[in-house]
């Protein structure tokens, strides 16, 4: 048994101090096995998920230990690491999930705010798996391509494409991890995700490092290819990765409806810090997602936005209660023609319309060291007579907007600090 360190941030210092940390014993077995042990096959045809899950299934029981992905593609189903087992892929490995949604079978899954009685489970499934590690230079690979084109077959067909469920078509994340503590994702590039990438749900003390998401370029528009979805979790780190997808880059994301805040299954968002990551393609670089609800003590510090996305989007629906606030951007550079740096504001796309309208708040909100080019400066608006927006801070910001007007309106505190647009200084806004 050795000692491993997991790491928890005081609720005073948020994010800004330096970890308090406090070591906690874990066994951290050093046996591994290769799937190619249990029979599984790499010829990217052969549907391994017996073959893969045996490994698991032997290195549970013998207490625990490493399963290797070693180089080759292996098609697989829905598998379940257990706890103890963790996941390696080496350079040149490929865990592919099959497009034959049979090997799928539909679970009560986490998903979109609640629980969704039978829905697609992920590739990689863990519940309650503490100390978990999923590393490697290898690749879970998604294999969307097919079901994105499905998702929009069947939403153009139509009569109201709006109103069609987002989980109509049955869609496989690539990894899904509840529950669990002191999780490490390092290395592993997540490729052509069918549903969301990297879901993590009521999970604490997670690093996820040097990591990549992609949507392949020639595709226009991946359904809900979100990269990492951070669901009711604390005390996060997501540092040195690489995002190129085709909606959120990082969702926070909780429970939805008029009675939110009571949902005791959906604990807050709280102390995420992302750093020194690239944003080359989505939506928005950090988004408090469609189903979040309280998201606080959230740094996004040291990157770099070369696609044209929201770098802040904090959606406010009109029927949930939500609570954003201590949410901070600090050296950020913008290298865009498109693109705005912040969007609050109303967000209407999914809503339940019953019960009272509820109210919101958005509070010490700021952006630091911002630098670039960019498209446009972007928009602030409440939720009419729902909505309170405290402090909005920019400071020490330059930059080259093709739409260099910031149109705000219902900020209680809006603040300007050395910002300058275009070579002219500017000053606070009337809000």
């Amino acid at each position: 048994m050795t000692q491993r360190t997991f790491c928890r941030r005081s609720a005073t210092a948020a994010i800004l101090a330096t970890p308090v940390c406090a070591a906690i014993s874990a066994p951290v077995p050093k046996r591994s096995r290769s799937i190619r042990d249990g029979g599984a096959v790499a010829d990217g045809t052969t549907i391994n998920t017996r073959a893969i899950q045996s490994v698991i299934d032997a290195l549970a029981r013998a207490g625990g230990g490493t399963m290797v992905v070693p180089r080759g593609v292996f098609l697989s189903g829905a598998l379940f690491l257990k706890p103890g087992v963790h996941l390696h892929l080496e350079a040149g490995a490929v865990l592919r999930c099959t497009t034959d949604m049979t090997q799928f079978p539909p679970q009560r899954t986490r998903i979109e705010g609640h629980f969704e009685e039978r829905f697609t489970p992920a590739l990689i499934n863990a519940v309650a798996c503490d100390g978990l590690r999923i590393t490697g230079a290898g690749t879970l690979d998604g294999a969307g391509r097919p079901i994105w084109d499905l998702f929009w077959r069947l939403r153009n067909a139509a009569p109201d494409p709006g109103n069609v469920p987002n989980l109509g078509v049955p869609r496989a994340r690539l990894a899904l991890i509840e529950r669990s503590r002191g999780v490490t994702i390092e290395g592993v590039t997540f490729k052509d995700s069918q549903f969301w990438n990297l879901h993590l749900y009521r999970c604490r003390d997670v690093t996820v490092r040097r990591a990549r998401f992609e949507v392949p370029d020639d595709y226009k528009q991946a359904p809900s290819s979100d990269g990492i979805d951070l669901d009711s979790c604390q005390d996060v780190l997501i540092d040195g990765c690489d995002f190129s997808v085709t909606d959120d880059c990082i969702a926070a994301k909780g429970s939805k409806g008029p009675r939110a805040l009571d949902d005791t299954s959906s604990p807050p968002v709280e102390r995420i810090r992302v750093r020194n990551c690239l944003f080359r393609r989505g939506h928005q670089v950090f988004s408090c997602g469609s189903e979040a609800t309280i998201v606080r003590d959230v740094l996004v510090e040291d990157c770099r936005v070369t696609g044209a996305m929201v770098l802040a989007r904090l959606k406010l629906r009109p029927d949930t209660p939500q609570r954003y606030e201590r949410i901070r951007f600090r050296n950020i550079t913008l290298d865009s023609d498109g693109g705005s740096i912040v969007a609050i504001e109303p967000w209407t796309q999914y809503r339940d319309r019953t019960g009272a309208p509820p109210l919101s708040q958005v509070d010490d909100v700021s952006f630091m060291d911002i630098r670039g080019r960019f498209g446009a400066f972007g928009t602030i608006r409440p939720n009419p007579g729902q909505t309170s927006i405290g402090t909005i801070l920019f400071r020490d910001v330059d930059v080259r907007l093709a739409r260099e007007r910031l149109a705000a309106t219902g900020v209680r505190d809006l603040r300007f600090d050395r910002v300058t647009v275009n070579g002219q200084a500017q000053r606070s806004p009337a809000a």
